[in-house]
């Protein structure tokens, strides 16, 4: 990773400082939200298992400066600060639900727009479908997801979850199969923070 300018540096460092402060508060967003979900009869149902986490700040820091490398790459400024990053950052808390099959999604969607309507949520753009499969891409958008085609063979639907319409802080839910699951922790060990260099493991 080449060396970022200073003032990156600093406005990365005072970013992070800045979320440090309210770690908690994403902490506790993100267990209330799971609890949400579980207290939900019909949902629960579905639910094989949920877990949750605030972003690590070492974790953050080095997400930002990876970046920042991209954007400067583009010739466009690093715009991220300590007065912005709530808004930037939709995963500083988390929470992930995992399902056994694809198919579930057609009954687990409208009963998550049911939590978040009925708990008071508000969601922070439209909910996103990341797949590489057509067949489910199909599903998908008759769902009405935003699809985002995704070559790494992998598939996952992310909604960014508000408190409410005044809080800045934002939680993302992840909702994946227990395959898929699997299969993003192994490439998660494989190329995170940085994606390996070796093209076989990439490729398998």
């Amino acid at each position: 990773m080449a060396k970022l300018p200073a003032t990156i540096t600093k406005a990365i460092a005072d970013a992070v400082k800045a979320f440090e402060a309210k770690r908690h508060d994403f902490e506790t967003d993100a267990t209330n939200l799971q609890n949400r979900l579980l207290s939900h009869p019909d949902l629960k149902k579905l639910i094989h298992s949920l877990k949750w986490r605030a972003k690590a700040p070492a974790h953050l820091a080095d997400s930002l400066k990876r970046k920042a490398q991209k954007v400067l790459k583009t010739g466009k400024p690093f715009d991220i600060t300590k007065d912005n990053i709530f808004d930037k950052m939709p995963d500083l808390a988390g929470v992930r639900l995992l399902h056994l099959h694809m198919r579930q999604m057609e009954k687990l969607h409208p009963l998550i727009l049911k939590v978040i309507k009925d708990e008071g949520y508000v969601l922070d753009g439209k909910p996103e479908a990341k797949t590489w499969d057509l067949e489910y891409e199909t599903m998908f958008k008759k769902l009405g997801l935003e699809v985002v085609r995704n070559e790494s063979l992998y598939t996952s639907v992310h909604y960014v979850i508000k408190q409410n319409s005044t809080t800045r802080r934002l939680c993302e839910l992840q909702v994946r199969t227990l395959a898929e699951e699997v299969w993003g922790e192994i490439s998660h060990t494989i190329n995170y923070p940085h994606e390996t260099d070796s093209l076989r493991a990439r490729n398998n």
